[in-house]
């Protein structure tokens, strides 16, 4: 299947695997000064992923869920990238060999990999058994479109409710990106 043929799940399940191994090999970077670029390079390249990912999310995959799967599992969605938003908000500020960046990171993979089981475990099967083959699709387009817009750093007071999302996600989005281009964050 083509990248334009996938539907949301398998866009949002690769989105989580892709975070999962970057975890993993932030796990297994010993805590040296010699790692230290290696880990803060990582750390801002799993924040760039997650808040891409919560975004498109927030954007087009939770309004739909509420609408036609349950209004309660999309709010305890935004409630968790609440939570994840504002640990990586901290996080992105701390550098690898500050003491506070481990108890961080630890707090983000805790909160993403709760969050990431619960989407699979529950939202995601529901959204199987209500959503045509073609809706997922066309949401899936959707959430790749504003994923390519979206900002890449975490904005814990910006909205996450349509239609301010909406605006202010892909002027946001920009800023971000020019920031980070400006600085190198994101690269290798």
């Amino acid at each position: 299947m083509s990248e334009q043929q996938r539907d949301v799940i398998e866009i949002l399940m690769h989105d989580h695997r892709a975070v999962e191994e970057m975890f993993s090999e932030l796990e297994s970077l010993p805590n040296t000064r010699d790692n230290a670029t290696r880990r803060k390079t990582l750390a801002d390249k799993v924040i760039i992923e997650l808040v891409r990912h919560s975004v498109a999310e927030e954007t087009e995959v939770y309004p739909a869920v509420k609408e036609k799967v349950s209004a309660e599992e999309a709010e305890r969605a935004k409630h968790e990238h609440a939570e994840a938003e504002e640990t990586m908000h901290i996080l992105d500020s701390l550098d690898a060999d500050d003491p506070d960046f481990d108890a961080q990171l630890v707090l983000l993979m805790r909160e993403v990999r709760a969050h990431v089981a619960e989407e699979e475990n529950e939202i995601f099967p529901h959204m199987r058994q209500i959503f045509s083959p073609a809706e997922l699709v066309e949401l899936g387009r959707r959430v790749e479109r504003v994923k390519g817009k979206a900002p890449t750093r975490p904005h814990p007071s910006a909205p996450d409710e349509p239609p301010a999302n909406r605006l202010a996600g892909p002027a946001t989005g920009l800023l971000d990106r020019l920031r980070d281009s400006l600085t190198g964050r994101g690269r290798d």
